[in-house]
């Protein structure tokens, strides 16, 4: 059985709908899936119905976007209680930043004479909007040939048509899936992550890492199994996967994950349940 606890769909910035991920998770032999999509739960309740009814367990998760200095650093969470009206509002707000800076973006664009539509960009949103879409707009419009390409020339965080997100530390993100009743994972910290950003996170409450990851190189994943086990902290693991040229453009399941992985996340979620 594989295990995948890092996938996105249209909730976000993914390209399939939740039914039709976990259908390719199933597929691609994925008996363990995590739904986490980037500020926001949405699609988690359609893929939990449809996990259900193909034999695939979907754990409830989310990534949250954050930024320290010049980097970005994304936090998941699991098995938070998602339908808490003041964690969905939370997320609301997260994803109405997005929305102004996608606009944002689009003006700059605009102004550097790039003829884009906010419409377009807001038509391939299904869901949370975000750079991602911008950059397929950029594609559609015949503009770049790739999103790779419109990360590179407009929308890198050194771009023309950058915008800064809305302002929320990893520490910050970390405390609101702790109240949410979840557990917090650093995502991918192959990402820039620099390793003494993890200790002051740990002491936030962070309770684990994402440490086999496709862009991970077999030296960072021995070298992040022991910045866990030094600090006490669950090992975790997915593929990203966002289908298209988004991301680490690896199928569900085709990055190796323990089992152990899932059986301490449940471990945790089972001793959280007890202290509440």
């Amino acid at each position: 059985m594989r295990i995948d606890l890092h996938t996105h769909t249209t909730a976000s910035d993914g390209l399939l709908a939740p039914d039709a991920l976990v259908g390719l998770a199933k597929e691609n032999g994925v008996g363990v899936l995590a739904v986490a999509d980037h500020d926001t739960t949405d699609g988690v309740d359609a893929a939990m119905r449809a996990g259900a009814h193909g034999a695939v367990e979907v754990i409830p998760a989310v990534e949250i976007n954050t930024d320290v200095d010049e980097a970005e650093v994304h936090v998941l969470g699991y098995y938070m209680d998602h339908h808490l009206p003041w964690f969905q509002q939370f997320l609301g707000q997260l994803r109405d930043g997005r929305v102004n800076r996608a606009a944002k973006m689009v003006e700059k664009l605009n102004a550097l004479g790039v003829r884009l539509d906010f419409a377009r960009v807001q038509a391939l949103a299904a869901g949370a909007i975000g750079r991602p879409h911008v950059a397929r707009a950029l594609v559609d419009a015949g503009v770049v040939a790739s999103t790779e390409e419109a990360f590179e020339k407009f929308l890198g965080r050194h771009g023309p048509a950058y915008v800064e997100r809305t302002k929320i530390t990893p520490q910050d993100a970390v405390q609101i899936i702790l109240r949410a009743g979840g557990i917090p994972v650093l995502a991918h910290p192959g990402w820039g992550v620099k390793d003494e950003m993890i200790p002051p996170l740990v002491e936030a409450g962070l309770e684990g890492l994402e440490v086999y990851y496709p862009d991970h190189t077999p030296t960072m994943v021995t070298h992040f199994l022991e910045i866990a086990r030094r600090l006490g902290l669950l090992t975790t693991g997915g593929t990203d996967f966002h289908g298209g040229d988004l991301a680490t453009k690896t199928l569900p399941g085709h990055q190796y994950v323990p089992e152990e992985c899932v059986v301490e996340l449940k471990s945790r979620r089972d001793a959280k349940k007890v202290k509440h």
